[in-house]
């Protein structure tokens, strides 16, 4: 079984948002307080800001599920895998999430 790793606001240290040096691209860092780090790719923070941008203003929609993809005809500079919204419903990510939560 794969572990659920769930951060709060509580278990980060610091929250880290630039462009490293000989990079073209935001990196997000996060470090939590037993000294682990998680770096998400401009692109991955992107779809999530879309992702949760959708769910918080949307009048009915409750939930999003993001893929990883690789599709065609990328412009150049993006990333070659993209975090995708799925076509799941709602109430399916909710029990997922729900699911994982009561692991």
């Amino acid at each position: 079984m794969k572990r659920i790793h769930s951060i709060r606001n509580e278990d980060i240290s610091s929250a880290l948002l630039a462009v490293p040096e000989g990079h073209t691209h935001l990196r997000l860092a996060l470090t939590t307080k037993d000294g682990e780090n998680v770096v998400l790719s401009e692109a991955a923070i992107a779809a999530i800001v879309r992702a949760y941008t959708t769910v918080k203003t949307h009048p009915v929609k409750r939930a999003v599920k993001l893929v990883s993809e690789t599709p065609v005809g990328l412009k150049k500079g993006y990333a070659k895998h993209q975090l995708i919204e799925a076509d799941v419903p709602d109430e399916d990510v909710v029990g997922e999430m729900t699911g994982l939560l009561e692991l």
